[in-house]
């Protein structure tokens, strides 16, 4: 079976699932208006997807992670546990309403950067197949020297260091431009090579150390993005191994996540002796964790389902964004001020260094009740839909939200083109699997800024110094063969001799 990266999703059997999903919901329970609204996300949510041209380009990808991430999968659970759709939300209607309209605008915006876009990528091929290898290795070795110096020199805001970590993609950026040329050198017949283990090995344990899920999920999504893009055909065993070790992460180490980070709160830094007690007792963790997060779960203010879920409880956003726009509902919109604060926050430590940090979805989760009065560091996450509603109400949900996409996509899209064809897309959707359902209208700003930055530092490391840094550990062009001058003939050569039974002279 080869891996799907489709340009486009057929229209008829989504009609028959949106279909679907607004009969069962009318059978649990849920109110009409509800159902009809998520009938019809669903749709525009794929017309969008269509629209934009699929997962070949990064604002398709952008929808697609927005929507799904974000609604349908907590819809799809909320049927699958027998629940009405609407209910533990507390404005249901508005709150679909607002993701309703906001997937209109989100139509318009990549319809309307779709006509203005570059035709060519502005990037373009900077990486061909001939230095992909070396540029593979040295994006490897680029990533351990980063790691290496991030644990030996202090970092903090302003410093080069911090400033280096904003750009450092280099890991996933081998993982990529690895699986791509091993696909294309081998015929399809592999798709991972020493560099690209070494690689999501390293990004695997620094998120394990750090407790983060991203770190962990990371190097999985950028190999089946990138095997994806090049149709890769994948054996059963694979399917099955991918199965298995996506089940063994959401069984054992999201509990496992989500824990250790009540010790590195304590600490104030991940500590390895308490990592690797926790990593040895997984059943425990996960025991502990279940029953930590159960009674969380019981004086919640944001759940959507009856019980704990676990990991399907951070893969919706329905009833984080529904306690805000029911905080917009009660005592009106927010203001304009947090986008000021956001174009403020581009000014560079270096040139502003008491600027200072505003955690938006801190101020977010401290209005509808979710953080304690002095906690003051912990980022809470709201959609884009959302957090534009409650900042301008529909207006921002007719004008703000739509303006910001519309430069998202064409910023991203101008630059990387078809994602197929140039790796630094499959870069962009990498981030997007994560700041695409959870990344707020102020988020946007910061990425169609210092994103854009590493991804162009990303692309011109990649094809100019990563190469040059490889070539040293596996030598020129790496393992390519050189194919060889053809031998012209040599005056006077004695030829062969003519076989009589072939000879033009035989009778």
């Amino acid at each position: 079976m080869r891996l799907p990266f489709p340009e486009s999703i057929p229209f008829v059997p989504v009609f028959f699932f949106a279909l679907l999903v607004c009969i069962i919901q009318q059978v649990q329970g849920t109110n009409p208006v509800f159902s009809l609204c998520c009938f019809a996300y669903i749709l525009l949510a794929t017309i969008a997807f269509n629209v934009a041209g699929g997962f070949t380009r990064t604002s398709g990808a952008y929808i697609f992670f927005n929507s799904v991430l974000g609604v349908i999968i907590g819809l799809c659970v909320k049927i699958f546990l027998s629940e009405a759709a609407d209910s533990n939300l507390l404005v249901p209607v508005l709150t679909m309403g607002v993701n309703l309209l906001g997937m209109c605008m989100m139509l318009v915006a990549v319809y309307l950067s779709k006509k203005v876009r570059t035709k060519r990528a502005l990037m373009g091929k900077m990486v061909t197949d001939s230095n992909m290898q070396t540029a593979t290795v040295g994006c490897l070795v680029a990533g351990v020297l980063m790691m290496f110096i991030g644990y030996v020199i202090p970092g903090g805001n302003g410093s080069v260091l911090s400033a280096l970590n904003q750009l450092n993609r280099f890991y996933p950026l081998a993982i990529i431009l690895g699986v791509i040329n091993t696909i294309r050198r081998s015929g399809g017949t592999r798709s991972v090579n020493l560099p690209v283990l070494l690689a999501g090995g390293l990004m695997f344990s620094n998120g394990v150390l750090g407790y983060s899920k991203e770190g962990m999920l990371g190097p999985f999504a950028a190999y089946v993005l990138a095997a994806a893009s090049q149709r890769y055909r994948i054996s059963r065993t694979q399917i099955v191994g991918g199965i298995l070790a996506v089940m063994f992460i959401f069984q054992y180490l999201v509990p496992y996540a989500q824990y250790g980070r009540t010790f590195r709160e304590e600490t104030g830094s991940a500590n390895l002796e308490v990592s690797l007690s926790l990593l040895s007792n997984l059943g425990y963790v996960r025991q502990q964790y279940l029953e930590t997060s159960g009674d969380a779960y019981e004086e919640r203010v944001h759940g959507y389902y009856n019980t704990s879920q676990g990991f399907f409880d951070r893969l919706q956003m329905m009833s984080i964004d529904d306690s805000l726009n029911y905080q917009t509902e009660q005592f009106g919109n927010y203001g304009l001020t947090p986008m000021v604060l956001a174009f403020e926050n581009l000014v560079p430590h270096f040139i502003w260094k008491d600027k200072p940090q505003v955690l938006i979805g801190n101020i977010f989760a401290h209005e509808v009740g979710i953080l304690g009065e002095e906690d003051e560091s912990t980022g809470v996450s709201f959609s884009s839909t959302a957090t534009a509603f409650h900042l301008a109400g529909w207006k921002g949900l007719l004008f703000l939200a739509p303006a910001v996409w519309f430069f998202l996509f064409l910023i991203f899209d101008s630059l990387c083109g078809d994602v197929r064809k140039i790796p630094w897309g499959l870069l962009v959707i990498v981030l997007y699997a994560h700041a695409a359902p959870e990344g707020d209208v102020t988020t946007i700003i910061y990425m169609c800024f210092y994103t854009v930055y590493a991804i162009v530092f990303a692309g011109i490391m990649g094809a100019y110094v990563m190469p040059i840094i490889g070539t040293f550990v596996i030598g020129p062009e790496g393992i390519m063969l050189r194919r060889g001058k053809p031998i012209r003939s040599i005056p006077n050569r004695l030829r062969p001799p003519v076989s009589s039974e072939t000879s033009p002279l035989r009778p």
